[in-house]
């Protein structure tokens, strides 16, 4: 009976697939109705599906992408898809539609077939293998991108013909199309981008020295222009994570993290730099060369470009991430919202850094003239100078880097708001005063010192002679006292300069206790200019 039962099989099996080919090409409704209802009734779906596959299918899809074609075209433009699958769309609804309409029809009880996915989407699958199997390689990411969006753009289109939501989860769990999903690696995809943005921001960010961008806001009018390139290229690679001709929405998690660890990598190198500027460790090889080159000005673009990209991570930037996410839950969007603003929030922690690093640079630079300082200490040593009326040349010069740098305000003013030059004036002239009272404390405690040590040596002479004697008289004003109507008369002149930078010497504790340190004992405890 085996063999009488396989004869009756094959015989059946040909019969039956000579009629469904017969009824496909004549599109007799009739005629495939009864045959797809005998498939289904024998329990063989697959035998129809490989039959429409091969009689309606496949010679419409070798048409439009020839077998072996590979080997003959040459370039991403050979491999591109995008047409193709415009080509088979209309081909599907000329062809293949009727077939679609009639197995999907209600209580028809041929919902057991599926030649979406086992006939059209295998030739489809079957024949870009074949034809261009350069389409699936990630290597050229562009066209990867180009061909991966058609691609499932096509399988959404052959998702519409699916009658209901259940036939739907039917089709995407069918093993061709699992399998035509599984040629797309956008894991390696994401990686060759992440190369290419992250290696972009490397490579600026490994100059030895900061590279400004000759796009100067006075001219063009826009204070919201970044200043250096290394910034630049930081927005630049922070936006290309998330254009549309290179996001992936389902790589949108590794986006995100690689816009998280941009910020970072820029936080990072500015916030070291610095560091190893204060620390001087900022020899060659080290990573931190452009920090010891750097000039006030330099540190005046950092500011600004932190700034400014504060603004547009936390503003604009954002608000397109989200709407990309759109799509998302709420509690998953907060989460992305919050982590890049603490992103932006990294960015506007630098500018303490930037303001500390301006202000040691210009007290650097002030304190040379404090070497005048001591100077003065000598011109008084024992020499009967008389007392002095007004202060010395030095002090004009002391404040001179602050008046340079920050009075010239049509050059400064579109880098940084009115809040941080006063930050950045305070900061400077206190930390001056700071050093300018150690210096004037330690000479005058010096001084007074050697003075009473003087007098103790004279009076023990004296008495040792057998009495005072009437030619030798002190006199009425020490050098001591003198010094330190010098330094006042300095101080007070310091104090006007402040003022004219806008910094109240009374505000700054150095002063006060400069002031008590040298003024005379009737204006100790009342500053006046």
């Amino acid at each position: 009976m085996e063999k009488r039962i396989q004869s009756a099989s094959l015989l059946l099996d040909a019969s039956l697939g000579h009629c469904f080919v017969d009824g496909l090409e004549h599109r007799d409704e009739n005629a495939i109705y009864n045959c797809l209802r005998a498939y289904a009734a024998i329990d063989n779906t697959s035998s129809a599906e490989e039959i429409f596959r091969m009689t309606i299918v496949a010679p419409l899809i070798q048409k439009i992408i020839p077998r072996g074609l590979s080997g003959e075209v040459a370039g991403a433009s050979g491999d591109g898809l995008e047409n193709d699958y415009q080509e088979i769309k209309k081909c599907i609804e000329k062809d293949c539609q009727f077939l679609l309409e009639i197995s999907s029809a209600e209580n028809s009880g041929l919902h057991v077939f599926d030649f979406l996915a086992n006939s059209i989407l295998k030739e489809v699958l079957s024949a870009i293998k074949k034809g261009k199997p350069g389409a699936f390689s990630p290597g050229r990411p562009t066209e990867f991108l180009i061909n991966y969006k058609s691609s499932l753009d096509f399988l959404g289109h052959l998702e519409g013909y699916c009658p209901s939501r259940s036939a739907v989860t039917k089709f995407r769990a069918e093993a061709i199309c699992i399998e035509f999903m599984k040629q797309w690696n956008v894991g390696v995809y994401f990686s060759l981008r992440f190369q290419e943005i992250a290696g972009a921001l490397d490579s600026a960010l490994a100059a030895t020295n900061l590279i400004p961008v000759h796009n100067s806001p006075s001219v063009n009018g826009n204070s919201q222009d970044l200043t250096l390139k290394q910034s630049t290229i930081l927005l630049e690679s922070l936006r290309s994570c998330w254009r549309e001709d290179v996001l992936i929405l389902s790589c949108s998690d590794k986006f995100l993290r690689l816009t998280l660890q941009l910020l970072s990598r820029f936080s990072n190198w500015l916030s070291s730099g610095l560091a190893a500027r204060k620390t001087g460790n900022t020899a060659s090889n080290s990573g931190y060369e452009w920090a010891a080159s750097a000039v006030p000005n330099d540190f005046l673009y950092i500011i600004h470009d932190i700034n400014c990209l504060a603004t547009e991570v936390c503003g604009d930037y954002l608000e397109h991430v989200l709407q990309l996410l759109s799509s998302l839950s709420a509690d998953v969007l907060d989460l992305v919202k919050q982590s890049i603003l603490q992103g932006g929030k990294s960015l506007n922690d630098l500018t303490p850094l930037a303001i500390n690093a301006i202000t040691d640079a210009l007290v650097d630079e002030a304190v040379k003239g404090l070497k005048d300082v001591k100077a003065i200490a000598t011109t008084f040593r024992m020499t009967n100078k008389p007392i002095p009326s007004r202060h010395s040349l030095y002090v004009s010069g002391l404040l001179s880097p602050l008046k340079k740098d920050f009075l010239d305000t049509e050059k400064h003013n579109p880098y940084l708001t009115k809040e941080t030059i006063k930050e950045l004036r305070h900061g400077a002239a206190t930390e001056i005063t700071g050093r300018y009272y150690d210096m004037v404390v330690e000479i005058v405690s010096v001084a007074r010192k050697t003075e009473s040590s003087l007098q103790r040596l004279k009076k023990g002479a004296q008495r040792r002679a057998g009495g005072v004697s009437s030619d030798v008289s002190d006199p009425t004003v020490s050098d001591t006292d003198k010094l330190c109507m010098q330094y006042f008369l300095d101080i007070q002149e310091y104090g006007r300069n402040l003022s004219t930078l806008g910094v109240e010497a009374k505000e700054i504790p150095a002063y006060r206790s400069l002031w008590q340190c040298v003024a005379p004992p009737d204006r100790q405890n009342v500053i006046d200019l």
